[in-house]
C-alpha cells in the first residue's frame, strides 16, 4: 500500500473502516477477504452520519489514524487492537455543520481537498509535515463528495471542488447531484458510496447502473482501468465512505 496516503492503495487492501450499521456490506467485503473494523455512534453527531468513518477518522499512513477527540474509546481500543496508531485531533465534534467536517478530508497523492476554515490543526500539522500540499474548497463535507479514483483522479458533483481539481491538474468527472441514498435527506455524495480496495479497484455500495449519469461514470472509470467491485446490487448508498486501513 502507498505509505503516504492510503486512501489510493497499491496493493490488495487487508482491512476497511466501516460504518457500524453497514453489516450487509462487511459481510460482502469479508467475503473478499478483507477484515472489517466497525465505528461505533459518536452521540453528539445527527444520526445519518453519526457512524460515518469519513466523518469520524482521518487515514493517515497505513495502520496510522486522526480521530475525532468524542469517538468512544471502545472504538479506539478497537483500532489499536488491529496494531494501528492512533491520534486525537484537537477538534470535538458537534450536530451542524460546519462543526462535523473537522476531519472530512479527501487526499489524492500528497494533495488534501478541504475547507481550511474548518480543518483540524493536528490533521493539518501532521500532513504538512508528511509533504501534503492542502487546497481549499468551499464544500466542507469534502471526502463524502470525491470518489478517489486514483492519485491524479476524482469523480464529484460538486462544481467549486471540480473546478479546484481541474486548475490543479487533476482530471475530474463532474457528475450530476442525487441518485445516492442517504437516509434522512434529499441524497448522499458519491465519495461517501465508494472506496478503492486495490489498486485500479473501486468497492461500491450498490450499482451504478441506478445513477443518471451511469454512462458518463463507466466511461470515466473504463478510460482510468478501474475494476469495480459491487457489493450490493442495489442503488448506491452514502456510507461515510469505504476507508482502506492495511
Amino acid at each position: 500500500m502507498n505509505f503516504l496516503n492510503p486512501l489510493v492503495p497499491e496493493k490488495s487492501v487487508n482491512c476497511v473502516l466501516l460504518d457500524g450499521r453497514e453489516i450487509e456490506i462487511g459481510n460482502a467485503l469479508e467475503r473478499l477477504g478483507i477484515e472489517v473494523i466497525y465505528t461505533e455512534k459518536c452521540d453528539e453527531l445527527y444520526e445519518a452520519i453519526s457512524y460515518h468513518p469519513d466523518i469520524l477518522v482521518h487515514p493517515v499512513e497505513e495502520k496510522e489514524v486522526i480521530v475525532a477527540p468524542n469517538v468512544s474509546q471502545r472504538f479506539i481500543n478497537e483500532l489499536t487492537k488491529f496494531g494501528i496508531k492512533v491520534v486525537k485531533g484537537k477538534t470535538f465534534l458537534k450536530r451542524n455543520y460546519p462543526y462535523d467536517i473537522a476531519y472530512n478530508v479527501a487526499r489524492l497523492g500528497n494533495t488534501a481537498f478541504h475547507n481550511l476554515k474548518y480543518t483540524d490543526p493536528v490533521l493539518r500539522e501532521i500532513l504538512e509535515k508528511k509533504g501534503v500540499k492542502f487546497l481549499h474548497v468551499n464544500q466542507g463535507y469534502t471526502k463524502c463528495n470525491m470518489a478517489i479514483v486514483d492519485e491524479k483522479s476524482f469523480i464529484t458533483s460538486d462544481r467549486g471542488i471540480f473546478e479546484v481539481g481541474l486548475r490543479s491538474g487533476f482530471d475530474v468527472l463532474l457528475i450530476e447531484p442525487g441518485g445516492i441514498i442517504l437516509e434522512g435527506f434529499d441524497y448522499g455524495f458519491i465519495g461517501g458510496a465508494t472506496g478503492l480496495i486495490g489498486e485500479k479497484r473501486l468497492a461500491v455500495t450498490g450499482t451504478f447502473y441506478h445513477h443518471k449519469d451511469y454512462e458518463k461514470i463507466m466511461e470515466f472509470l473504463d478510460k482510468k482501468g478501474i475494476k469495480i467491485t459491487y457489493l450490493t446490487s442495489g442503488q448506491i448508498k452514502d456510507i461515510g465512505s469505504i476507508i482502506p486501513l492495511f
